[in-house]
């Protein structure tokens, strides 16, 4: 489990403008919005807990499909 990596983006216009990656446990901007927006979600702990959890409970049990 230590080598997979969760990643979730948000897309406007087909721009990525955020991105959540497990591997650095934080949202990161990509543009000027995406920054702002990534600073409110790093700024709720309970929200990133949240995705943290995704990486096991979406990847784990998605091991062996692929």
């Amino acid at each position: 489990l230590k080598d997979i990596e969760f990643i979730r983006s948000n897309y406007y216009n087909k721009l990525e403008i955020a991105r959540f990656d497990s591997n650095v446990d934080k949202y990161v901007g990509y543009t000027e919005f995406g920054v702002k927006q990534a600073e409110y979600f790093n700024s709720i702990p309970s929200y990133i807990g949240a995705m943290k959890a995704q990486r096991e409970a979406y990847c784990q049990h998605n091991i062996g499909v692929y």
